[in-house]
């Protein structure tokens, strides 16, 4: 098992590391005297940051806050939450808060500087924080799904089910094309 989690950690560095390599990559230009060849002078609003294309990280966080409290508000509102299970909801919805962005993260200069060891060992330590982040959901969702009634968790479970048969949200494979057939049994 172990050796599958460090081939698996392995594999995902490298094409980590292959896909960095590929975006580190310039875009090449085109030759001297052709048609609509940019001047050099414009070359770095070609590699400014992609900042205008996804907007401020700042205000992502933001957005992304607004849109998981307004599903948990749905959510609790389809429950019909008695007031003994206040609490539970109260620590299921706080573990469900998307953790806050860091600081800093390091530049794509300070990464390409650091050696492919290195880039793994971030990329372990980030993956751990995540798994770790994680099984706090995991365990506050499943404490939550116990203080649940029956007929609440049959609409919990249908109401944060993401992908299948019967989902609202996602239709088929990935999200994409039609709703799948219901398994035949």
């Amino acid at each position: 098992m172990i050796a599958k989690k460090t081939r698996q950690i392995l594999w995902t560095g490298l094409l980590a590391s292959a896909a960095f390599a590929a975006s580190a990559q310039t875009t090449p230009t085109a030759p001297a005297g052709a048609a609509g060849a940019a001047p050099a002078a414009h070359a770095p609003a070609a590699v400014a940051p992609r900042m205008d294309a996804h907007g401020d990280p700042a205000k992502r966080f933001e957005q992304m806050q607004q849109r998981k409290a307004k599903r948990l508000a749905d959510l609790k509102e389809k429950l019909k939450l008695d007031a003994s299970q206040e609490s539970a909801w109260s620590s299921f919805a706080a573990a469900q808060q998307p953790p806050a962005p860091p600081a800093q993260r390091p530049s794509r200069e300070d990464i390409a500087k650091l050696t492919t060891p290195e880039r793994l060992d971030l990329m372990q330590k980030r993956q751990a924080e995540r798994s770790a982040a994680f099984a706090k959901r995991a365990d506050a969702t499943r404490s939550f799904y116990a203080a649940l009634k029956p007929e609440q968790q049959k609409t919990f479970d249908a109401e944060t089910l993401r992908f299948g048969p019967g989902s609202e949200r996602h239709h088929g494979p990935r999200g994409h094309g039609q709703p799948q057939a219901p398994a035949k049994s």
